[in-house]
């Protein structure tokens, strides 16, 4: 959904920092998606969501129905992701948009060589997931992550309200105090759609060519570009 008119990127970053500053370090989920209902519209809004779960679309909906859902769909996922994708789309008060990369992943193929994943990830990554989304988000003023500080060491530090320099808008974090277990719980106990790899010992989704299941009580993004030094795919770096 295109939004007609967008604040300046002044008075936006403005907005962060007072976001950033009204809103404890520990703040609610619904405490931090509360405070975004009163200064933003839920056209101007947008959910990035890679449909390991639906608790963040789900979130944001009981106050900002009709939100856009943003699914990167690189052309790689596995086909349950996909499946989570039509259920929350059929199921939750949100409008799922496809974002797709310039090229097919055909194309990319015969214009880079094919399975780039292997070859450059980090490429792959910034044509299928990260450019897209950058060019999605200008139709927006603000846009939710699902990032968490307990994922790994690089996000410990991840704010719940910042602004986005990269993207020009806002970033949101509500769940980013949330365990991976309250995750779950949270999911179970209000019926969400969830992606059945996470209980097939994949706790971070990614593409399925660069995502492998974890071993028990590892870092649970160590299955992403398992034997690679690539940790991020550069969408919160």
């Amino acid at each position: 959904m295109t939004v007609t008119t967008l604040r300046s990127q002044a008075e936006l970053q403005a907005l962060a920092e007072s976001g950033a500053a009204e809103l404890p370090w520990d703040a609610a989920a619904q405490e931090v998606i509360a405070w975004v209902a009163r200064n933003f519209t839920t056209q101007a809004s947008a959910v990035a969501c890679s449909m390991a779960d639906a608790v963040l679309p789900a979130l944001v909906a009981e106050q900002l129905p009709g939100v856009d859902v943003l699914f990167l769909d690189t052309g790689y996922h596995f086909e349950e992701t996909y499946a989570t994708r039509d259920e929350v789309a059929k199921n939750l008060r949100v409008n799922v948009v496809d974002v797709k990369p310039v090229h097919t992943v055909a194309d990319q193929d015969s214009l880079l060589g094919k399975d780039l994943f292997a070859a450059d990830p980090a490429t792959c990554c910034a044509l299928r997931k990260v450019e897209p989304l950058h060019r999605s988000l200008q139709d927006y003023e603000l846009w939710f992550t699902g990032v968490r500080r307990d994922e790994a060491p690089t996000r410990t530090n991840t704010p719940l309200v910042v602004w986005d320099e990269k993207n020009g808008l806002i970033k949101v974090n509500p769940v980013a105090t949330w365990s991976y277990e309250e995750l779950l719980r949270y999911s179970n106990d209000n019926l969400l759609p969830v992606n059945p790899l996470l209980s097939q010992g994949y706790p971070s989704i990614g593409c399925a060519p660069c995502t492998n299941k974890v071993a028990p009580g590892a870092d649970p993004r160590s299955g992403r570009w398992a034997g690679t030094s690539k940790t991020e795919c550069g969408l919160h770096v």
